[in-house]
């Protein structure tokens, strides 16, 4: 089994739950917040349907300096928006993975904000950890924020109390 297959065997899986998790944030809702120290359900949305594109930049950059202005994103006006974000930046993410290399996962990737290094790891740890864990990682707070506000909750790796099968 190549690197690439272990770092990204359940990377299709994950992007089809992310996706429909975001499916079910209601557009009606988007500034709704659990908490003020919280993101609203909207930027966290945006939020999420953006990972697939910082996945992108650790396989086919070296490096990231957080020190360089990074544009602020907008919030969204609407669940369909966030999703065309989302399908553009999965696409991005299935052609760089198309292009890489077992040699290239084993590089090592760089965040830095100036001269200070945040983390230099392995690209395909990077990858993982801060790619693939950190979209399920989002994924995981706003199927509490759906539940919150009374939505129901798609299923991701089986059924939930609101799929037909959940008891």
């Amino acid at each position: 089994m190549s690197v690439k297959d272990v770092v990204t065997g359940d990377l299709g899986t994950e992007l089809d739950n992310t996706r429909r998790m975001l499916a079910s944030v209601p557009d009606d809702r988007l500034d709704w917040q659990p908490h003020e120290k919280s993101w609203p359900i909207g930027g966290l949305a945006r939020h999420i349907s953006n990972l697939p594109m910082w996945a992108t930049m650790v396989l086919v950059m070296d490096e990231l300096d957080l020190s360089r202005p990074i544009p602020p994103s907008e919030p969204p006006s609407s669940i369909a928006e966030v999703l065309e974000i989302f399908d553009r930046n999965r696409l991005g993410l299935e052609a760089a993975l198309g292009e890489a290399t077992d040699e290239g996962l084993q590089a090592m990737w760089t965040l830095r904000k100036g001269e200070h290094v945040v983390m230099s790891a392995p690209r395909a740890v990077v990858l993982r950890q801060a790619g693939i864990s950190h979209m399920i990682h989002h994924r995981g707070q706003l199927s509490l924020y759906l539940r919150l506000l009374d939505v129901a909750v798609p299923e991701t790796y089986g059924p939930t109390q609101d799929s037909e099968t959940g008891d």
